[in-house]
Parts: C-alpha cells; sequence; structure tokens
C-alpha cells in the first residue's frame, strides 16, 4: 500500500486544494462525485508543459479518493478544434501535403505517414494515454469529436444561439487589441491561438459579428470540411442556419437541431462544458490570467449555461534544461513520453508535486538529471529513517504511489550517476555491466540486472539519446607510454600509491576512500582526515591526482566518476594502462 499523505499533518499545496475542492463540490453538488478537469488538444505532440495541465488535477483528485471520496478526473480531448498550422519537424509530415488540411478538425486530418492510428489526433492521443498509463493517472478521457458530432451538446448549442446576445455583450467589453500574456502554457484552443497570431482567418476566438449578427457558432464546410466559414442568418424558431464557405464557396441551410458538423466557439464552448459537466476544479495557465483571456471571460459566459466556474490556480511554465520555451505547434519538443524514456515515473510525478502549480521549474534532459537523482535518493533515505519533513513526505508519497497503490519501482534503485557511468563504459555489454554492479557492494552483491532496473534503462537510455557522442566515454586500449614516461616523481608516487590500495579497496566506497586518500596520504596526512583537518591546497592536488587518473585511463582531463571508472574498467585493465 502507498505511503498515505494525510491532510491534518501536511501542509503540501495538494492537501490544501483538496480541502477546498471537498468543500466546494459539496456546497454545489452534495452526494454527487467530485468532478476535477483537464483540456488537452492533440494538434501536436503533447508536451511536458501540458503535463502539468493534468497533474495538477491528477494530484488533488487522488488526494480526494486517498480521503474515501468518489471523484472524476475529466481530460477533455479537443480533437474537434481546427488544424491551425503544419508543426515543424514531425516524422512523416510534409507541410505541402498537409496544409492542404489547414482548417479541419484535428480528426479529420490524417495520421503523419507510418501511424498505425486512423487520424491526426488519434495520433497525439495515443502516445501521451500510454504515458499517463505508465505515471498512474487515472482518467475519464472525453472526445469532443465525438461529443459534438454525436449531437451531446444540441441543447446547449440551441441555447447558446438564443442566448448570443448576452454572450456577445459579455466579449464586448474585453474586445481590445492588446497582445496576449507573454507567458503561454495551458494550449488553447488551436483557432483561439491562430485568432491571438492574427492569422487573418475568420476568428474562432470568441465568433464572429458582421451584417448578420454574432453568432458563437460555426459550422464546418460541407463542401470542403474547413471551418473557413460565415453564417449569413440564423432562425430562432425554426433554428435554420445558413452559411457560406469562405475557401470553396460552398452554402447550405441546415437544422440546428439536426445538424452536427460544427461547433461552439472557444471562449464559449470552455464555459459551456464547465457546466454540462458540473466541474469543480480545473487549473489554467498563466495565458488566461490577462483582460479578455478564456477563463475569465468564461466565468461570465458560464452563468448563462447555468453552471459556475471552477475553482482552480494558475499554473506556471514548465521548462527543459538547455531548451528554450516549449509549444506543442512546433515539432520536437520533449514530452512526458520522452521524459519516462530517461526518469522513473516516481521521479516525474514528484516533480510536479513539490512545487506549487505557481511556480515554475525545469525537467532536465542534461547532467542535472543526475543532481535530481541524487536528491530523490536522499529524500527516500530520509522519508525511511523518519527525519524527512511533513510537506516532503507527502511530496513523495504523491510520487511514488496514489491511491490504488504504489508504482512499480526498482528493487535496488543504485545511484542513476553511477548507473550511467556503467552505461556508458560498457556501451550495452550486459555482462559487463552487471559484473561492475556487483563489485560495487561485495557484501550485497548485485545477483541479476533485472534488480537495477527500470532505472538501469532509463540511465542507458540518458547516455545514449542525450549525451553527446564527443562526451561519451572510451577507455584506451592501450597505455600512453609518453605520457608515463613524462611523470615526475610526485605523479609516479600518486599513481604507485593507488595501485597498492586497489586489492584492498575494490568496491565502490573502497575506491572512493583510496582515490580521494592519495593526495592525502602523499601531503603527510591520515587517508581518513576530514575537509576541516585539512590545508586548502588539498582540494588542488585532489584535482590534479584525478585529472592524470583521467588522461591516463580515458585520454581527457574529466570523466565519470573515477571509483565507478576504476571498476567499470577492471583491476587488471587499470594496472595495465597505469603501467604496472
Amino acid at each position: 500500500m502507498p505511503i498515505v499523505a494525510q491532510s491534518t499533518e501536511t501542509t503540501d499545496w495538494v492537501s490544501r486544494f483538496a480541502d477546498e475542492v471537498i468543500e466546494e463540490s459539496e456546497r454545489r453538488a452534495p452526494g454527487k462525485p467530485v468532478v476535477v478537469a483537464s483540456g488537452l488538444s492533440p494538434s501536436g505532440p503533447i508536451h511536458l508543459g501540458n503535463l502539468r495541465e493534468v497533474m495538477t488535477p491528477h494530484l488533488v483528485a487522488d488526494e480526494i479518493r486517498r480521503r474515501g471520496h468518489q471523484v472524476r478526473h475529466l481530460i477533455s480531448w479537443d480533437d474537434y478544434d481546427r488544424y491551425r498550422k503544419v508543426p515543424k519537424g514531425i516524422a512523416g509530415v510534409e507541410e505541402d501535403v498537409f496544409k492542404e488540411h489547414i482548417g479541419k478538425p484535428l480528426t479529420s486530418v490524417p495520421a503523419p505517414a507510418g501511424s498505425p492510428h486512423p487520424n491526426w489526433a488519434e495520433h497525439f492521443k495515443a502516445a501521451m494515454i500510454e504515458s499517463l498509463a505508465q505515471l498512474g493517472v487515472e482518467f475519464d478521457g472525453i472526445s469532443q469529436t465525438e461529443q459534438y458530432t454525436g449531437g451531446a451538446y444540441r441543447e446547449q448549442i440551441l441555447h447558446a444561439m438564443k442566448h448570443r446576445g448576452d454572450i456577445d455583450a459579455i466579449l464586448a467589453q474585453y474586445r481590445t487589441k492588446q497582445k496576449p500574456a507573454k507567458k503561454q502554457q495551458k494550449p488553447l484552443d488551436e483557432a483561439e491561438l491562430e485568432a491571438e497570431e492574427g492569422s487573418g482567418a475568420a476568428s474562432e476566438d470568441d465568433g464572429s459579428s458582421g451584417s448578420a449578427g454574432y453568432f458563437p457558432y460555426k459550422p464546418y464546410c460541407g463542401g470542403c470540411g474547413k471551418d473557413l466559414t460565415t453564417v449569413t442568418s440564423y432562425d430562432d424558431d425554426t433554428t435554420e442556419l445558413a452559411y457560406t464557405c469562405n475557401e470553396c464557396a460552398f452554402a447550405e441551410t441546415v437544422r440546428l437541431t439536426e445538424f452536427n458538423r460544427g461547433k461552439l466557439v472557444w471562449k464559449v464552448d470552455w464555459p459551456m462544458r464547465w457546466a454540462y459537466e458540473g466541474v469543480i476544479f480545473e487549473p489554467s495557465g498563466v495565458d488566461h490570467s490577462s483582460p479578455g483571456s478564456s477563463f475569465q471571460v468564461g466565468g461570465q459566459i458560464v452563468g448563462i449555461f447555468g453552471g459556475q466556474q471552477p475553482i482552480g490556480p494558475m499554473y506556471a511554465f514548465v521548462g527543459i534544461s538547455g531548451m528554450a520555451k516549449m509549444s506543442s505547434s512546433r515539432g520536437g519538443v520533449p514530452t512526458p513520453a520522452d521524459a519516462l524514456k530517461i526518469m522513473e515515473p516516481q521521479l516525474l510525478r514528484w516533480l510536479y508535486a513539490r512545487r506549487r502549480p505557481n511556480q515554475s521549474f525545469k525537467i532536465a534532459f542534461d547532467q542535472e538529471i543526475q543532481r535530481l537523482y541524487d536528491e530523490w535518493d536522499k529524500l527516500a533515505a530520509k522519508v525511511a529513517d523518519g527525519s524527512a519533513l511533513p510537506a516532503d513526505i507527502a511530496a513523495y508519497s504523491r510520487a511514488v504511489g496514489t491511491a490504488a497503490g504504489e508504482l512499480p519501482r526498482t528493487a535496488r534503485p543504485l545511484p542513476y550517476r553511477t548507473l550511467a557511468s556503467v552505461a556508458d563504459i560498457t556501451a550495452g555489454h550486459e555482462d559487463q555491466a552487471l559484473r561492475i554492479l556487483s563489485e560495487l557492494d561485495p557484501e550485497q552483491p548485485l545477483a541479476s540486472l533485472d534488480e537495477a532496473r527500470p532505472r538501469y534503462d532509463r540511465a542507458e537510455e540518458w547516455i545514449n539519446t542525450q549525451v553527446p557522442a564527443d562526451q561519451r566515454t572510451i577507455v584506451r586500449d592501450e597505455p600512453d607510454a609518453e605520457l608515463l614516461k613524462s611523470l615526475d616523481e610526485a605523479s609516479q608516487q600518486s599513481v604507485r600509491l593507488l595501485l597498492d590500495g586497489l586489492a584492498d579497496h575494490w568496491s565502490l566506497d573502497g575506491l572512493t576512500h583510496l582515490v580521494y586518500g592519495v593526495p592525502k596520504v602523499q601531503a603527510g596526512f591520515s587517508a581518513d582526515a576530514t575537509p576541516k583537518e585539512l590545508p586548502p591546497e588539498i582540494k588542488t592536488a585532489q584535482r590534479s591526482f584525478f585529472a592524470l587518473l583521467y588522461h591516463l585511463l580515458v585520454g581527457r582531463d574529466t570523466g565519470p566518476r573515477l571509483p565507478t571508472l576504476l571498476l567499470a574498467v577492471g583491476q587488471e585493465r587499470v594496472r595495465r594502462l597505469l603501467g604496472e
């Protein structure tokens, strides 16, 4: 069973929101399941910034479940949005071919070449669904294509058209030429983005006002299938709606009581769904904090549908170490699937759980991932020995499992940086990797590489995909005779001290003690002397000694941690390369 975070003993942000959501749900819908919601647009790769849109309500929903309440986490797939632009950098997508589909629903656009999925939206949804399963996220998925084309929102559409004057009056308060907030995180409706970018197409942002009046509904054309249409008339009594297409000149008159090929414009669609689904909690990105944003305007429009605006935080930017801000309309941005290839689900969950939603943070694909794993392992040790702070215990418990149980974990969670170094040095040779890892702790040798999985596999993937080739470790085949011959007496002595101690210190801890101890002994101190007992120049001597060993072993002045490197190279080969 997972470690349960009791709200009475913690001050973490998840518990505080759970308190508020339960209270609000009992006020609005007593006796009914608590409803939290997320919205994702499968317009392209669903990236790690979008994941915050899911993880924030997931963590709150999970805390509510832990307390014994029924809760539904809805994920609305905005797959009936228009195809806005052709993302760059996606395999199987040629711009000249796919630009012809701009304006169609995402579910009417072909999937990238070679995809097993039936359309564009399903292709990008599939990867996210698989990642959410690995992360332990329980949700009810809602396809907006199915909702609209199946007539689920017919009454809401008719209601919106009947009250189009009221909606227009609300929107008119916010219609300005103000630029959108610089920091966009939540994937806005694709058409809203287009409206903000000023593409010149008919605005799907809040509907269009023309000689026939304002209409909050936009049909997809019966001729070309695109949303480049203009409503020319509507009759409230008969529900007859006439439109023309600005792309192919197709025109028709339909009855909205029977017509299912269109959708409410975004700033009306979102609050309509709040009321329809009874959403109590839904976060919104920083882009929704500006005047006229969808969340703010929706707070007024939702009343027209007899609902209330959800409570929920504004969430901040999620970045990637060494990478610019993410955008789902462009290819090449890291997705949850990418992150889960190099880190375990527990670590990724922890990154979202430990920071309040309004705090930005970065996800490491570079060397920083090693430090993050060190921090995670230290927290695990503190939780185990009872020294962790309550809020840290809460974040840890939310990372390692859910109300349903713990996520699968690595049986022997060896240090990530050690596993990465071993994977780097052994270059895919599992027998060599097992040999090295089994020597880390001679008293508890690793019996099988499976004991170190899946963490070992994640570290190996990180080495193979994220570390540049020129930073990979290649152990020398032959000793550097010229360098060995040029060593002064002090350097020769340091190498001899290391060689003399190898056999007795052949473990990770032992070699750590040895390599740090050689310069101490040379300077006349005990190998056990602490930094406080040593003069500053000892650190300089240690750095010089390490650089010498790196040059003799791998031909560079840096590399993996020396104790790990020595174990990886093997005692016999180390002796040969160091000139014995």
